[in-house]
């Protein structure tokens, strides 16, 4: 949560700080605020609500030239989205200011020292209590990067923080403890950014931070060292795609954008996964087939969408593998005390990379000495660099809140890791693996048709515009699905809608059911002819009590069609990969509802893209 920049070079600071933080509102828009060095003070200008704003208020008051500059748009955690709790914070001479991501945990006791000592506070965040920590450390010493320094060794939580000092001019300071900060390398000038996306304007070159770290750029310099001023290492990368993937490219959302490279974002997903010997290959896997042999539990830990691609997973992983396969939210994970131990498989999902619920989990893992596998769409972030292994989505940047190709992304990754593991224990031939991959290579078509056909759902959004619930059911892998699709809809379209698996309809949530009530069916492919059955009963059950029922079925399937006020077919599919093609009308039918009832799709109320606090 919360997006940060930072700039030094030859460029106006505040056209750069401005630009990336238009790349970064997906992660926070409560409030957004700017800090430039102007001689010997900070000018700044801050403002609650989303970047627009605080584009009014410098249309009004425009601020003065400078090379140098910080940048923040929040999501809010200590105090509500206000002017005077918007970042950045400066302290009482405007020479120091501080944008912030994360939580200080210890702020309280902080902010009582401070206020002792005769320190002055506007806000009601954590955030303050570090600009006035960094002041009183300038007092000591004129070192900026060591006075950053003294302040973390101070500070409990997880923070990200950008620091400028007008009295330090041509100087930025970050540092990060669980909390994203990746730097950005220029000719000339160099960035900091809670995302690439923050820079990649302007340089494509790359630096992840470690755990604990502190960075110090200049114009023409990148100095990283530990909280205790040890030299630290760094990994360099490339992004691998380039601005144009960042932009609307003429779509009026990047939801929209984002449903339609759903088949390309799959499709890169699967590219490059065999090697000439017909063998799967992952992106990371520093995993031996031996330690893989040795896995008898495998637990996937996630969050909202990320954790119904890991119930997709369970089917799959179970069937192709024989591995027993838990699903749990990663909130809760550790709190439970779990049983995992070396045996343990333990897959994270999280498409930033940075999911704090997620992370934690994993470092609890690991602590347990299990193994540690992630899949993650973004190159260098902290999930990866602390797992075992990974397999990265490669679907490119995701900038509407609500995930779409991310989600289909991911549930394409948790095949390939069923895939692999089946490979790994030599529980499938080579020859069926390359069947299956085979079959996934054919899906990016069916998306395609689904896109293709979307006006469809979008018609039937335009008829259900004033209804203010939705129910989804389904049974398999069309439970995911329909907790999926009732996810998009709360999401986006701010409506009561719950998913539920089909069977356990008679077991209370029939009770919801009245006369018009609009219920999606994701109705299994005929391959799972019991499960067919059994939906079928279930559809008569609702429509018998007046439920409006929108039925989701493969082609040539028409044996629901006496009982569906709504027929959507879908491509025919294996059963495993039917919530590649199920998943993409409810998508379209959100988006679609949501634009409607005049929401913005891209961001909705109350919601960041990364979830970078507990």
């Amino acid at each position: 949560m919360c997006g940060i920049v930072g700039y030094v070079g030859h460029r106006q600071a505040l056209d750069v700080v401005m630009g990336g933080l238009r790349r970064l509102e997906y992660r926070g828009y409560d409030s957004t605020g700017v800090g430039l060095v102007d001689g010997d003070r900070i000018a700044w200008a801050k403002k609650a609500g989303k970047l627009a704003n605080l584009d009014a208020v410098l249309e009004g008051n425009a601020l003065p030239a400078s090379t140098t500059g910080i940048g923040h748009t929040r999501w809010a955690t200590h105090g509500a989205p206000t002017d005077a709790n918007a970042h950045p914070h400066l302290d009482a001479a405007d020479r120091v200011a501080v944008v912030h991501n994360g939580i200080i945990e210890n702020f309280m006791v902080l902010r009582a020292e401070l206020e002792a000592a005769g320190y002055e506070f506007l806000s009601e965040t954590d955030t303050e209590v570090v600009v006035h920590l960094l002041h009183r450390e300038l007092q000591q010493q004129d070192d900026l990067s060591e006075a950053v320094r003294a302040v973390c060794r101070r500070l409990e939580g997880a923070f990200t923080l950008v620091f400028a000092d007008a009295l330090n001019p041509g100087v930025v300071v970050g540092a990060r403890r669980n909390s994203p900060l990746v730097v950005g390398r220029g000719e000339g000038e160099n960035f900091l950014g809670s995302d690439v996306a923050a820079f990649i304007d302007y340089t494509a070159e790359a630096i992840e931070l470690g755990q604990d770290q502190v960075v110090t750029i200049t114009a023409d310099a990148i100095d990283v060292t530990d909280f205790h001023g040890n030299p630290a290492e760094t990994t360099a990368y490339t992004v691998d795609w380039d601005v144009t993937a960042a932009e609307k490219g003429g779509y009026e959302w990047f939801m929209t954008k984002e449903i339609e490279e759903q088949p390309k974002a799959v499709a890169d997903t699967l590219l490059g996964r065999l090697d000439q010997d017909g063998h799967l290959q992952l992106d990371e896997m520093r995993l031996t087939d031996d330690e893989l042999r040795e896995i008898d539990k495998i637990i996937v830990i996630a969050c909202g969408t990320a954790s119904y691609a890991g119930l997709v997973a369970k089917y799959a992983i179970e069937h192709w593998t024989r591995i027993p396969c838990e699903v749990e939210l990663a909130s809760e994970f550790r709190y439970r005390d779990p049983i995992i131990d070396r045996s343990t498989l333990v897959v994270a999902i999280s498409q930033s990379g940075e999911t704090m619920d997620t992370l934690m989990a994993i470092r609890y893992a690991r602590q347990q000495r299990a193994r540690v596998l992630s899949i993650c769409n973004t190159n260098g972030s902290t999930i990866p660099r602390e797992s075992d292994a990974v397999i990265y989505t490669h679907a490119g940047p995701e900038v509407a809140v609500a995930s779409t190709k991310g989600f289909l992304s991911q549930v394409v990754a948790c095949y390939l890791l069923g895939l692999y593991l089946a490979q790994a224990k030599g529980v499938k031939y080579g020859d069926e693996i390359s069947s299956i991959i085979d079959e996934l290579h054919q899906v990016p078509a069916g998306i395609q048709r689904m896109i293709d056909e979307g006006d469809q759902v979008r018609k039937l959004a335009a008829e259900l515009v004033d209804r203010r619930s939705f129910l989804f059911l389904g049974r398999h892998v069309g439970f995911p699905v329909a907790l999926e699709g009732a996810l998009k809809l709360k999401e986006l379209a701010y409506v009561h809608a719950e998913g539920f698996a089909a069977g356990e309809l008679k077991h209370g949530p029939i009770a919801l059911v009245e006369k018009g009530l609009p219920m999606f069916v994701v109705v299994p492919p005929r391959a799972r002819d019991q499960l067919q059955e059994k939906i079928l009963s279930n559809i008569q059950e609702v429509r018998a009590r007046g439920a409006y029922t929108i039925v989701l079925v493969e082609d040539g399937d028409d044996s629901v069609v006496p009982f569906a006020d709504v027929v959507i077919r879908l491509p025919k599919v294996p059963t495993l990969l039917q919530p590649l093609v199920a998943t993409v009308p409810l998508q379209i039918f959100a988006c679609e509802l949501a634009e409607l009832l005049g929401h913005d799709v891209d961001q909705p109320r109350n919601l960041a893209k990364s979830v970078t606090v507990e």
